[in-house]
């Protein structure tokens, strides 16, 4: 599990100030979230199948962490009626109890009963339908049925080659009229089928290795003959792949291999055992499989765990099978070690398999409305994460940076820090610091915010457009934030923050925010400025676009688009406080779980989207819950780009532009030659709120011509909320 680092506790806290207008809802009265989903563990879930009959199954989950077996009804199946234990067939709906010297029996649809009784010496075997198998103490073997009386009627077998010797091993298959058992003749073990009717052995193959059989077909040790086979007639060798499993119809299944060979692939074979002929009934399968008493199979199979079903297989009339989806079994659920949201995208931080070292963050697209629209995959793997710092409020921190990378801090062999960005499954980026004990302060695109443990300096780290990083400035530490390319920092005067452009190397702009102190922590979302005078003092939001100057609330909080975001640590109300009017409201969206594996804050235990999303948290069993901001988005903006020329371009090296935008959007990218003839059009969706455009140099038509051309993005925002945004530039063709 990911325990390695936690968030800096923000001190935010004081009278409120301003023109906040105070709590508006009742403790725990909280919103509902718009969708509830989990980080999935990789591995499909093992099923294991406790009874499969005529009306239905049970299976439990092992993995599940609970003892609750479920029961799965088919809808549209008529189970055959009672008709009492001697009406064998009927039997395929009981289900039979085994206690102390009994075997209580129960035909589920119509809750008829019966009760076995084991004779004084009896060992029981197993139990099929209304019939019991057990061994007396010569070591013959007897079939044991309910009466109409109460009693129970014993049939000992017969039939079985004269000195054979049962070896106790009792199988049941595709069928309420029979079971398999084992016997020695000569040194030799043999498999044969005894009639439940009346008790009679019938055909047998050589061998007691991966028994299988159904009313046609007996199967084992590699052969196979027709339960109606004539007196004397050898069984055939049957060849299959993997490992046989159940009989239907004429066809024998197998699969389940525990590991697959160069080119295998994990499914479900069907093999005719009259003509040899073989294909698959089910792709993607592996894991359980069980024969039902009806004479059909039970299967999982699917592409991934998220997307895991049990699959009914059942005879055709040619003798074929044919599969139909009876159940979809949910993924086991992995343990969230940190959230984060961004741009239309749930970050899911935890370890999806059961090995050591596979630690990683995991990226779900949400629609809209933040409902899931897609599984999880693999975003990027967590490496060298830094450990844990007494009073941090994450473990590990971690900071979404709105265009499908996130950061964290490492740590070395030299035990210095880097800050890294995770761009994909094995690609790393990474910025030395120099220093220790440090904490991750914002980040967005390109730039992240480290400030220094022990040396007291503040750093940003610049990550381009490759997976390489590097310190790009160095300055006292003070409450500072990033959005976009701007670094938001105290003034010289009280109330006073100071934009530094990162590109430009200098100061771009100064605002004042109205706080009555140099602000103690500043955070930024497009024009929204965030203050705190520290523990004892008041907070507030500064409108650059409008002037205004909104009061709100002080504690431990994260700053959107529009609203923040803070957890009561006493209560564990989640409380939003939504000021894009002018005025600060807050309600409750959410009650965290009482308790928790850290100390709250966001990425711990919640996340809000920065950039135009939802708020996210985690529920009492470990889930993840999605819950709508209600507040409307900012105009469509860019808050940086790189659209600096390549060289070329070519197909190998492509002009690569990226524009950081404030929130996600579909955009069209148009390439225009001197004459303003467009020549090449290209088209996508953005990756959270980044637009990244590839251009190999060539025309729609193919050609090539060198020489200046007019790039024009037109971007629309996903949400539907404003205006469009267009933006202009040149690029060359050499």
């Amino acid at each position: 599990m990911i325990r390695s680092r936690r968030l800096a506790a923000v001190a935010l806290g004081g009278a409120l100030a301003l023109s906040y207008a105070g709590p508006a809802t009742p403790a725990h009265a909280v919103d509902a979230p718009v969708a509830v989903t989990q980080l999935s563990m990789t591995r499909p879930p093992e099923v294991q199948y406790l009874w499969a009959g005529a009306s239905g199954f049970r299976y439990w989950l092992p993995g599940a962490g609970s003892p609750q077996a479920v029961w799965v009804d088919y809808a549209d199946d008529v189970p055959p009626g009672h008709a009492g234990p001697d009406d064998l067939a009927t039997g395929a709906d009981v289900v039979g109890t085994r206690t102390a010297g009994t075997v209580a029996q129960k035909h589920r649809s119509t809750g008829a009963t019966a009760t076995v009784t084991l004779p004084e010496g009896h060992t029981y075997r197993t139990a099929v339908g209304w019939s019991v198998v057990t061994q007396d103490a010569t070591g013959a073997l007897h079939v044991l049925r309910a009466a109409a009386d109460g009693t129970t009627r014993d049939l000992p077998v017969t039939g079985l080659p004269a000195g054979a010797e049962p070896t106790g091993t009792v199988v049941t298959g595709g069928s309420v009229r029979r079971v398999a058992v084992g016997y020695r003749l000569d040194g030799t073990v043999s498999t044969g089928l005894v009639d439940l009717a009346d008790g009679t052995a019938g055909v047998s193959v050589p061998g007691a290795t991966e028994v299988t059989f159904n009313d046609r077909w007996l199967s084992a040790g590699g052969r196979a003959i027709r339960v109606d086979a004539a007196p004397g007639t050898a069984p055939a060798p049957v060849s299959y792949p993997g490992k046989a499993l159940a009989i239907v119809g004429d066809q024998l299944l197998s699969g389940n291999r525990a590991f697959l060979g160069a080119g295998e692939k994990p499914e479900l074979t069907a093999t005719d055992l009259g003509t040899g002929a073989r294909r698959t009934a089910l792709a993607d399968s592996h894991g359980a499989i069980a024969p039902t008493l009806d004479g059909g199979a039970l299967a999982t199979a699917g592409p991934a765990s998220t997307d895991w079903h049990i699959h009914r297989v059942t005879a055709t009339g040619d003798g074929g099978v044919t599969t139909a989806r009876v159940r979809t079994v949910p993924a086991l659920r992995a343990t969230v070690d940190g959230l984060m949201l961004a741009g239309g995208e749930l970050l899911m931080g935890g370890n999806t398999t059961n090995a050591a070292g596979y630690d990683a963050v995991h990226a779900m697209p949400l629609d809209t409305a933040g409902r899931p629209a897609g599984p999880h995959t693999p975003r990027a793997r967590l490496l060298d994460v830094s450990p844990c710092l007494g009073g941090d409020a994450a473990c590990p921190q971690l900071e979404a940076l709105g265009d499908g990378r996130y950061a964290y801090l490492s740590t070395g062999s030299a035990g210095t820090e880097s800050v890294h960005v995770g761009i994909g499954p094995n690609a790393h980026g990474s910025a030395p610091t120099g220093d220790t004990r440090g904490r991750l302060g914002t980040g967005t695109g390109r730039y992240v915010l480290y400030n220094g443990g022990t040396s007291g300096t503040q750093k940003v780290a610049d990550f381009a457009r490759g997976a390489g990083g590097e310190i790009v400035l160095s300055r006292t530490r003070t409450a500072a934030a990033i959005w976009g390319q701007r670094l938001w920092i105290p003034g010289s005067a009280p109330g006073q923050v100071v934009a530094y452009d990162l590109k430009a190397k200098r100061n771009v702009a100064t605002v004042d925010t109205g706080a009555p102190c140099t602000p103690s922590e500043i955070q930024a979302v497009n024009t929204w400025l965030y203050w705190t005078c520290g523990a004892s003092g008041p907070a507030g939001v500064h409108d650059r676009a409008t002037g205004r100057a909104i009061g709100v609330p002080a504690g431990q909080a994260r700053l959107a688009d529009g609203y923040l975001v803070r957890e009561n640590r006493t209560t564990h109300e989640l409380l939003l406080t939504d000021f894009h009017t002018g005025t600060a409201v807050t309600r409750a969206v959410a009650v965290l779980p009482a308790t928790d594996r850290n100390t709250g804050g966001h990425t711990g235990r919640w996340a809000v989207d920065r950039f135009g999303g939802q708020v996210a948290h985690l529920t009492e069993d470990g889930r993840v819950a999605l819950v709508a901001s209600g507040v409307p988005t900012s105009p469509l903006a860019q808050t940086e780009a790189q659209t600096q020329a390549a060289p070329g371009p070519t197909t190998a090296e492509p002009w690569q532009p990226v524009w950081q935008l404030n929130k996600p959007s579909t955009w069209t990218l148009t390439l225009s030659d001197a004459a303003g003839t467009v020549v090449r059009t290209l088209d996508g969706v953005s990756t959270a709120a980044a637009v990244r455009a590839s251009w190999d140099g060539l025309w729609d038509n193919g050609r090539r011509v060198a020489g200046t051309y007019t790039w024009r993005l037109t971007a629309q925002p996903r949400d539907g909320h404003g205006p469009g945004l267009t933006l202009t530039g040149t690029t060359t063709v050499n």
